[in-house]
């Protein structure tokens, strides 16, 4: 499971660091290939193991294929999905239309969320994430909610 905030740069070609705590759960499954892909409902990219990927897309391929919002699903998430892999520096290399989509330049925010990872402009993480109180107070009673806690 991926865990932890990290804080990286990215360089003018496009390359970061994966956090080594993220290496090290790759390295633990014996394989440091990764999918890449734009999120489809936030300004960042997703990261999954590639095995995690691949039950990912058996899910989604059970969906019925002619609901118009499975196939933009399709369109949005699987669709645009890349290889990556990590190299003897620990660095991964985002493309160019990948850092554009995310608007990700100079500093990076690395999440682990479980499963998955999030990479976000550092920027775009904060706004992302800030709540007044008021949206606290809702947010919190929403999750407790959908959690049972």
């Amino acid at each position: 499971m991926f865990r932890g905030q990290f804080h990286h740069s990215i360089d003018q070609k496009g390359r970061t660091s994966l956090p080594s705590r993220f290496r090290e759960v790759l390295d633990a499954e014996g394989d440091l290939r990764l999918i890449l892909t734009p999120a489809p409902f936030d300004p960042c990219l997703h990261l999954y193991p590639l095995k995690a990927w691949e039950d990912f897309e058996r899910k989604v391929a059970e969906l019925p294929s002619l609901d118009p919002d499975i196939a933009r699903f399709r369109r949005l998430y699987i669709s645009p999905a890349l290889d990556v892999e990590v190299d003897k520096a620990g660095r991964i290399r985002i493309g160019s239309d990948f850092r554009e989509k995310a608007n990700i330049t100079g500093e990076v925010f690395w999440a682990g969320m479980g499963r998955i990872v999030e990479l976000w402009s550092k920027d775009l993480w904060d706004r992302n994430t800030a709540m007044n109180d008021e949206q606290f107070v809702n947010f919190q009673s929403k999750v407790q909610e959908l959690i049972r806690i």
